[in-house]
C-alpha cells in the first residue's frame, strides 16, 4: 500500500520563512507591533496545521499497516531484543557475582562500571567501527554495516547498565541474608545464582531498563550500521533521517510505535509485579526456609 502524501515539508519551509521575515521586520520596525503580531499568528497557524496534518497521516500509516513503517519497526525490535538478551546474560551474571564477592580492587572495578553507565553511544559506535573496519583487528568478520554490527554496539551499551543495576539488587539481598547462605556452606558462585533467582522479578526491571537503553540508541547504530534502507535502518535512525528530509508523518509514526513498544513492556512488568504481590504470602520469609 502506498504511503499517504503530506505537504508538511513545504508548510514547514513556509513557516520558517515567515518566522524569519517576522523577526527581521520586528528588528527594523519595533513600534509596528500589530503587524508583527499578525505575522507571528500566521506562523503559529501554519505550524499548527503542520502538526495536525502530520499526526493524522502518522496514525493513518500505523492503522493501514504500512509495510515500510512496520519493516523498520520489526528490524529495530530484532536488533534491540537480541542485544538485550546477550547483554543482560553477560551483565546480570557479572553484576550478581560482584554483588556477593569480596576482593581487592573491587571499589575500582565498581567505579569503572559506574563510569561506563554514562558511556556516549557515538564513542561506542566509533570504537566498534574501527574494530570492524577492513583494516581493524576484527575486519575479517565482515560485520561492518550489518545487523551483527548493530547488535554488537548495543550489547556494549547494555552490559554496564545490566551489571550495575543487578549488582545493587543482589548486594542488598546479600547484606540481609548472605550470612545464612555462608553458614550453609554456599560459595560465591552458588550465592550469586540463587540470590539472582530469588530476586528474578526485581531483575525484570533491569531487563526493561536495558531494552529501553538499546531501542532508544541512535548514535552507535548510525555509525556501525550505516542506516541503509532495507538492511540496517531502525526506528531511531529512520526518525532522524526522515525529520531532516521533512517527512514528518513517517518520523512521527515511528516515534508513536517506539513509545507504544516501551509502554507495553512496562504494562507487562506491572502485571508481573502484581502477580508477585499476590503470591508474596506463600513465599517463605527467610532464605533458609526457601532452601529447605
Amino acid at each position: 500500500m502506498a504511503r499517504p502524501k503530506c505537504a508538511s515539508f513545504e508548510i514547514g519551509s513556509y513557516a520558517t520563512l515567515i518566522g524569519a521575515y517576522a523577526q527581521d521586520f520586528i528588528a527594523e520596525h519595533p513600534r509596528s507591533s500589530g503587524y508583527s503580531k499578525r505575522l507571528a499568528s500566521a506562523q503559529d497557524l501554519i505550524l499548527m496545521n503542520t502538526f495536525s496534518d502530520s499526526a493524522a497521516t502518522a496514525f493513518q500509516l500505523i492503522s493501514s499497516l504500512d509495510p515500510g513503517l512496520w519493516t523498520i519497526a520489526g528490524r529495530s525490535l530484532g536488533v534491540s531484543a537480541t542485544a538485550c538478551l546477550i547483554g543482560c546474560l553477560i551483565g546480570i551474571s557479572l553484576g550478581a557475582y560482584l554483588g556477593v564477592s569480596r576482593f581487592t580492587g573491587k571499589a575500582m572495578v565498581l567505579t569503572v562500571l559506574n563510569t561506563f553507565l554514562a558511556l556516549p553511544s557515538v564513542v561506542v559506535g566509533l570504537v566498534i567501527y574501527l574494530l570492524l573496519s577492513r583494516t581493524g583487528p576484527l575486519g575479517f568478520l565482515g560485520w561492518l554495516f550489518s545487523f551483527k554490527a548493530m547488535v554488537l554496539a548495543q550489547v556494549v551499551l547494555v552490559v554496564p547498565v545490566a551489571a550495575a543495576l543487578s549488582r545493587q539488587v543482589v548486594e542488598d539481598v546479600e547484606a540481609a541474608h548472605g550470612e545464612q547462605w555462608r553458614s550453609l556452606g554456599a560459595g560465591n558462585l552458588v550465592r550469586c545464582v540463587l540470590l539472582a533467582w530469588n530476586e528474578r522479578f526485581a531483575l525484570l526491571t533491569v531487563v526493561v531498563a536495558c531494552f529501553g537503553r538499546a531501542i532508544s540508541e541512535v548514535g552507535a547504530v548510525m555509525i556501525v550500521g550505516g542506516n541503509i534502507e532495507g538492511f540496517t535502518r531502525v526506528m531511531t535512525t529512520a526518525i532522524a533521517l526522515e525529520t531532516s528530509k521533512g517527512d514528518l508523518p513517517l518520523a512521527l509514526a515511528l516515534g508513536i510505535v517506539l513509545l507504544a513498544i516501551v509502554g507495553c513492556l512496562n504494562v507487562l512488568l506491572a502485571l508481573f509485579r502484581h502477580w508477585q504481590d499476590r503470591h508474596q504470602q506463600s513465599k517463605p520469609t527467610s532464605l533458609r526456609g526457601w532452601v529447605t
